[in-house]
């Protein structure tokens, strides 16, 4: 879907494909037939954007074939989608029962992680619209905090400094822009916007910088308005944003509270759940540490790191964090000109719902990312956006 900006400019909105994972290109094939054009016909558009979740190895089919990409290519205009973003931070396994810290390897100390999104980039190039000369790609924020330390540290920058000289070579080469964007989030060496600011200075790459994921950002109680601020003031550019609501829990002491919080404690994905003290922020790596330990206050609102549905909020006592969304998306866009142009909807944790909210099958699913799309497009309009056909 694209909206114009009252400045002129072309803001793309996109839903993420890891909500239905394919690990292989036949399975990305499938997802395009099964989930991304019955959303489109749900939302009734002629043209819908996704943002491709490409896994390891069905990124390798398509850099290995050139007729495997244009076979994709053709199949997206077939289908009526198109292809501005890809979401670079799951390498592999994205699916499996238990994702946990495997979404974090390979790290950016690991030669894979510099390989994979060289790979994404020269792929997104081929696949961007004729119309469009940019295209981003979301990655992994360094690495896990426990597996960086000064090495790791400084060999992430040197890769990282490769990249964008491999990014300012493929536009030389495609006339197509590329641009990789650091997903900060809880638990993560960069967990929040002020710990990117100084890897991403010291990179000083115009094609390297930040994706603002509305629901790590909540979940790390950031202010929207002083965090984007600091970005742009440091010059890092925002190539991207997710559109994501975590669970918020208003009294986390309360009995009730912790039970309906409990329901949300699933085995596949990790919930970084974190609370703002006196002294600071306090958190757990997982949601089920934070319900059965000490290790974590609960005289204050707890967040945990959760992707709810965005038209859905939580039964009481919980809620979700979309005004923290609502705020984010007017700095983003709601000011003179757009601080990003890409804005996707990642909500992958449908099926990781309790069991009574879960979509029963693949036309609940479509029914839910539609309206989750709807109450993004709604939200843009009401920000002076222009939908375009």
């Amino acid at each position: 879907m694209r909206f114009r900006h009252p400045d002129g400019t072309t803001v793309h909105l996109a839903y993420c494909t890891n909500v239905h994972p394919a690990e292989t290109l036949d399975g990305v094939l499938a997802q395009l037939r099964d989930h991304c054009e019955p959303v489109r016909r749900r939302l009734g558009r002629d043209r819908l954007g996704i943002g491709l979740w490409l896994a390891k190895d069905a990124a390798r089919a398509l850099t290995t074939d050139p007729a495997a990409l244009r076979g994709l290519r053709r199949e997206l205009d077939r289908r009526g989608l198109e292809v501005v973003t890809l979401n670079g931070f799951p390498y592999e396994g994205f699916g499996a029962d238990e994702v946990k810290h495997r979404v974090y390897r390979p790290d950016w100390s690991e030669p894979e992680r510099l390989a994979h999104t060289t790979a994404l980039a020269r792929l997104l190039a081929g696949l961007l619209p004729d119309d469009v000369t940019e295209g981003t790609i979301s990655t992994l924020p360094l690495a896990w905090r426990t597996r960086h330390g000064p090495t790791a540290a400084a060999t992430a920058h040197t890769a990282l400094t490769t990249l964008a000289e491999r990014l300012a070579a493929l536009e030389q080469l495609t006339g197509k822009t590329i641009r990789v964007a650091l997903e900060p989030e809880p638990g993560c060496a960069v967990e929040t916007t002020a710990d990117a600011l100084a890897p991403l200075t010291a990179l000083a790459s115009d094609r390297i910088g930040v994706c603002i994921d509305t629901c790590h950002l909540a979940t790390s109680f950031e202010d929207p308005g002083p965090a984007l601020t600091a970005l742009t003031q440091a010059r890092v550019p925002i190539p991207k944003a997710q559109l994501s609501a975590a669970l918020h829990a208003e009294e986390p002491h309360l009995p009730d509270v912790r039970a309906a919080l409990a329901a949300f404690a699933e085995p596949r994905f990790l919930h970084q759940t974190r609370t703002r003290t006196a002294t600071g922020l306090r958190g757990t790596d997982d949601l089920p540490e934070a319900l059965t330990g000490t290790a974590l206050p609960d005289s204050r609102p707890w967040r945990a790191h959760f992707h709810v549905p965005l038209h859905t909020p939580p039964a009481p006592p919980l809620t979700s964090t979309l005004p923290v969304l609502r705020e984010t998306l007017t700095h983003l866009v709601g000011g003179p000109a757009p601080l990003t142009r890409h804005l996707e909807v990642e909500t992958y944790t449908w099926q990781a719902l309790p069991p009574a909210l879960r979509p029963r099958n693949r036309t609940q699913l479509a029914e839910g990312i539609a309206a989750e799309l709807t109450l993004a497009r709604e939200l843009l309009t009401d920000l002076g956006l222009k939908e375009l056909p």
